[in-house]
């Protein structure tokens, strides 16, 4: 019986006006607000109130199934059906004009004809070649082919061109309104600006022609291709100026546009889009007296000097060689490169600010913005660590920072002096300077700093027990998941109406069925479980051993140098003298420093740390006693569980572990090759005073 039915709705020639009552009838049928998918809404859709006249409910949803093909599926049925609707006015709109059974044929090209007639006979000849063989053999025997035998063919062609055109005349006096949809949708829309190449392009393309008049689009493209990349910047400049002429223009009847037309979904971002290249703009600023960029410190203008004469010299090796000649200039000649860096960029401001005084304010706003994101890339922002430091900033945005340190207030206290005592000094300089001043200050002095740095870190204690007592982020619905992904579009629909926004999602929501829910539901019960994980981190110190977080302690006693090795490394740390050099060669230095020091400093620095370690062992006591029971349990279950950590065979210790060659040249050598990074840790740890309770 069904296939009976299906033969007779196939057989069944509808009418235009049958298949619009069609369309009108499934309108009425669907819901006001059908904010759901197309499939959803078809898939609920009652057929018995779609069927009228003759038509069965079934005969119905076949048909509709039929046009639904022939059109672009979005969003919702609603959409869609005013889609069927213009479809079924107007069948041959739009790219599918070419079907239409009076649309005239393209006349064939000279080569194209000559193809078609000597294919046969070269694949007789040929019977073991291939399509693509016998193509490129034709082609070539076209290229070779005198020209009073090529105008055969070319006289063909504009002949049948002739008539091309005249019948496409006809064509658009008998069917004017599939000729508005040949051009692109909505034909009335501004001409989008060309950029500088696609002008020039269009410009030679004439002139090749003259003198090619045979050749193939992929010739013009590979012949003028190569002559745009090898063109002087004189010339170039002058195909740039037309094509921001050109998008001046554009923004200027697309803005007219955009006010008659309120319904195109046109933002001004896409009018505002530029049609230069980076190169390009780059090209064009520096033209107009844009200044070069200085470089950032005395490093850099060095580098920058020396490899104008490393052409020959591999990519790959130049920066080392670089760094190895800098290592050999002295202070004085490392000075010398920084202020003429400073004097430089003093320069560059002058420039700039000249340039910018020439530009519209648009142009104004470009050209600042473009600063502030190179300024972005050339911070030491790009560092790994400081990377690392920027992530966890991130990941906690309300941790309280570290208390800053008794040094730090004492350098912010004496700069804007020594600022004006000495403006030839940069900045570097003038942070190690006042490093070197903290050394030498009396111990009377430093504790007017100190005093402060306590109040300072007794404030930063109170925030972060605070910030402890808080719990987690809570955990999400699934709605609330699902609306945070789709905000966005909902936004963009309603204009930024954020309530009407909120009430459409709402309703998609209730109407959405649960299969289409099941993951926004697993994304749920994930965030439930994130919450969990944190909340039990945060209660447990064997769970925080296991996440890989250090646990803080309040008023636990800072652990001291463990070796003479470590002391001394702090020190040339602390005194700034080594700043201007990356952290892994700084390390690399402190080593072949320490290999050079005479056997009574080594024994001075050991000497200093046993003290130390002393001091440090009777703090630890004084302050494990001063601990609740509870307090002192939960430290020395996290010792005791940060012990068997590292104790495994895969844990930390047993990857450092290292035999000791008989051939060291001291007892304190061998240790120094695992415990650099340890120093540098301790060092990072002790120049911070801050400290809390169990986080």
């Amino acid at each position: 019986m069904n296939g009976e039915m299906e033969a007779a709705t196939h057989d069944q020639v509808w009418a235009q006006d049958d298949l619009l009552k069609l369309l009108e009838a499934m309108k009425v049928a669907l819901p006001q607000k059908d904010l759901t998918k197309y499939k959803t809404s078809e898939s609920h859709l009652d057929w018995q109130k779609v069927a009228f006249n003759s038509y069965t409910a079934e005969m119905c949803k076949q048909k509709w199934q039929e046009v639904s093909k022939e059109i672009r599926k979005f969003r919702t049925l609603t959409e869609l059906i005013f889609d069927a609707q213009d479809y079924i006015k107007n069948p041959y709109k739009g790219k599918k004009i070419k079907k239409h059974p009076d649309f005239p044929k393209k006349p064939l090209t000279p080569y194209f004809r000559f193809f078609m007639e000597k294919r046969a006979k070269y694949a007789k000849l040929h019977p073991e070649m291939s399509n693509l063989d016998l193509t490129k053999i034709l082609s070539k025997k076209y290229r070779e082919l005198p020209d009073k035998k090529k105008k055969k063919y070319v006289d063909d062609f504009l002949r049948d061109k002739e008539s091309f055109v005249q019948s496409m005349m006809k064509f658009r006096e008998e069917h004017p309104d599939l000729v508005e949809s040949m051009t692109k949708k909505g034909s009335n829309v501004p001409e989008k600006p060309k950029t500088p190449q696609q002008l020039w392009y269009n410009h030679e393309k004439k002139a090749f022609l003259k003198s090619h008049p045979d050749a193939t689009t992929k010739d013009i493209k590979d012949s003028l291709g190569k002559q745009w990349t090898q063109l002087s910047d004189k010339k170039r400049l002058k195909w740039i100026t037309k094509s921001l002429e050109q998008q001046k223009q554009y923004e200027e009847t697309m803005r007219e546009y955009i006010q008659q037309h309120p319904e195109v979904n046109i933002t001004q971002g896409d009018i505002v889009k530029s049609t230069l290249t980076k190169a390009e703009r780059h090209l064009k600023d520096k033209s107009d007296g844009r200044p070069d960029k200085p470089p950032p410190n005395g490093y850099s203008m060095f580098c920058a000097e020396l490899m104008s004469s490393m052409k020959d010299v591999p990519s790959t090796e130049r920066m080392v060689m670089c760094s190895q000649r800098w290592k050999m200039l002295k202070q004085g000649e490392k000075d010398g490169y920084q202020k003429r860096c400073e004097q430089r960029k003093k320069e560059y401001e002058i420039e700039m600010n000249r340039f910018l005084s020439s530009l519209s304010e648009e142009e104004q706003q470009r050209v600042l913005g473009e600063e502030k994101i190179g300024f972005r890339k050339g911070s030491g922002a790009s560092s790994p660590a400081s990377k690392k430091k920027n992530s966890k900033a991130k990941m906690n945005p309300e941790k309280p920072k570290r208390p800053i340190s008794a040094m730090f207030i004492f350098s912010e206290e004496k700069r804007p002096k020594l600022q004006q005592e000495r403006p030839d000094l940069s900045d570097s300089e003038l942070t190690r300077l006042l490093a070197r001043m903290w050394n030498e200050l009396p111990d009377k002095k430093k504790e007017k700093y100190k005093r402060l740095e306590t109040v300072l870190k007794a404030e930063s204690e109170k925030k972060e027990k605070e910030d402890r007592s808080r719990l987690p982020d809570p955990p999400k619905t699934a709605q609330d998941i699902w609306q945070q992904s789709v905000i966005g579009d909902y936004l963009a629909r309603f204009k930024n109406d954020r309530p009407k926004a909120q009430k459409a999602m709402e309703a998609t929501w209730s109407t959405m069925e649960k299969k289409e829910k099941i993951m926004w539901i697993k994304k749920a019960a994930e965030d439930q479980k994130r919450y969990e994980r944190d909340l039990y981190e945060m209660r447990s110190p064997a769970a925080a051993i296991a996440s890989g977080k250090k646990m803080k302690f309040e008023g636990e006693p800072k652990k001291p140098p463990s070796n003479g090795y470590q002391k001394f490394s702090q020190e040339m740390l602390s005194n700034g003298e080594l700043n201007h050099l990356p952290m892994k060669e700084r390390m690399t230095e402190i080593g072949s420093r320490w290999q050079r020091l005479p056997l009574k400093d080594k024994d001075r620095y050991k000497k200093i740390a046993e003290e130390k370690q002393r001091q440090y062992k009777v703090q630890l006591e004084q302050w494990l006693a001063s601990l609740s029971s509870q307090e002192r349990n939960t430290y020395k279950e996290y010792n005791s569980q940060k012990r068997r950590t590292t104790a495994k065979p895969g844990g930390p210790k047993a990857k450092s572990k290292k035999s000791v060659s008989p051939h060291s040249k001291s007892v304190e050598q061998p240790q120094m090759k695992f415990s650099v990074f340890d120093s540098l840790s301790t060092f990072v740890t002790e120049s911070s005073s801050s400290t809390s309770k169990i986080r």
